[in-house]
Order: structure tokens, then sequence, then C-alpha cells
């Protein structure tokens, strides 16, 4: 739930840098690049809007898909029949792939774009080097996915899910009454059947065994020699 709200609002961020690139955008005319070059930033126009325009809506995509999987996805958990606490856990990490892929598509488009907006805005010796820089980015940016992928990488096989706490060794499960208190017998129903009135017939059981003494039966102290001076009397009850 909170990796996907955390790569929601990432998208978001995303979405916004992508429209304003969109709308403030303003290269300059095709004439200045000459007649005999007039197709080439024609050509750029053209690959930069599709590219921007891509990186945003992949992004609203993310931001959409999350929302929905951080909503409905808790809301299963909590508030669903039995098993659904499972069955939510289970559905929010087969869609995270989906997301990743998504997220990932549309932060490429948004770094692609610069790689074709640095030829419509700068002289070619400044666009050169920015559009290295650019790429070098690219490049580091996938080799630490793959870096942090291959540390944290683990086989799916042994994932650890709820059953191992639903049905392990270390379950709750329910203890019959013939276990707890020795007998077929139950407490009488009563509207205040609780904890309480539980607790009040196991001490009567006991009480009718022996096994607890009233307060005040006892008739006198048990003495005991302390290193033959005085005596610790022990009061039972």
């Amino acid at each position: 739930h909170e990796n996907f709200m955390t790569v929601g609002t990432q998208a978001a961020v995303l979405a916004g840098l992508d429209i304003t690139m969109f709308i403030e955008f303003q290269p300059s005319s095709n004439v200045e690049w000459g007649e005999s070059m007039a197709w080439m930033p024609r050509i750029l126009k053209f690959l930069y809007y599709i590219t921007i325009v891509s990186a945003f809506c992949a992004n609203m995509i993310v931001v959409s898909h999350t929302t929905a999987l951080s909503v409905l996805g808790a809301g299963m958990a909590l508030r669903g029949p039995d098993g659904s606490m499972m069955t939510a856990t289970d559905g929010l990490y087969e869609e995270r792939l989906a997301v990743f892929k998504i997220f990932g598509f549309g932060l490429a488009c948004t770094v692609g774009s610069v790689v074709i907006c640095v030829w419509l805005i700068l002289h070619w010796e400044s666009a050169l080097v920015c559009m290295i820089l650019t790429l070098l980015t690219c490049h580091k940016i996938y080799q630490n996915y793959q870096r942090v992928t291959n540390r944290f990488s683990f086989d799916e096989s042994e994932t650890v899910d709820f059953r191992d706490i639903m049905e392990g060794p270390a379950a709750i499960r329910g203890v019959p009454w013939k276990a707890m208190n020795g007998s077929n017998t139950k407490p009488k129903s009563s509207p205040y059947n609780g904890d309480v009135e539980w607790q009040q017939q196991e001490s009567q059981n006991l009480v009718d065994k022996g096994e607890i003494k009233r307060r005040g039966n006892s008739s006198k102290p048990k003495p005991t020699p302390l290193n033959g001076e005085g005596q610790v009397f022990i009061k039972t009850i």
C-alpha cells in the first residue's frame, strides 16, 4: 500500500512537469533553420510533442492505477470476508509489475523529450553536450535500477504470505470447553455471558474442587520457624 502511494506521488510530480514542458515550450520558427533544413525542426517538434504527451499520459495512468489499488485493496483487506487479507495482499503484489512498467515508460519519455528539445532551442554545440549529459543520466538510471533489482531480488516460490501465520504451528486455535474445564459442563447462559462470567465460573469450579480456599476459612496462620528465633506467619487464603 505504501509503495503504491510512493510511486503514485512521484508519477503525479512527473505529470506536472510534463504538462509544463508541453505548454511552456516555445521552439524557434522553422524559417530560422533555413529553407534547405526546414524539414528538420518539423520532425523534431513532431517527435518532441509525441514523447512529452506520451509521458504525461503514462504518468496519469500510474496515478489513477495506484489510487484505485490503494483504496480498493485496503478496503478489501480491512472489510472483506474471511481470507480477504491474503487475497488483497496477493492482488496488490501481482499488480505492482504493471504499475512499475508504466511508470518506467513515463520516466523514459520524460527524459527522452529533453534529448529532443535541446536541439530545438540551443545551438548545435550546446545541444550536443546537453544530449550527451542526458544520455549519461539515462544510462546511470538504468544501472542503478539493475543494481538495486539484483540486490533485493528473491525466489518467488519462497515468498512468505499470511498463510504461514494463519495455518502454521503458531496459529491461534479455539480450545474446547472440555479441555479447559475437565468436564462437559458449560457456564449457564445469561444476558451478561462474557469474560467476567466465565472467570467467575472458573473460580467457582476451583473452589468446589478444593484447590482454592475462601478468605477467612483458615483457622490459624501456619507458623514457619526461622533460624530458631522468631516465627514467620504465612496466612493462606
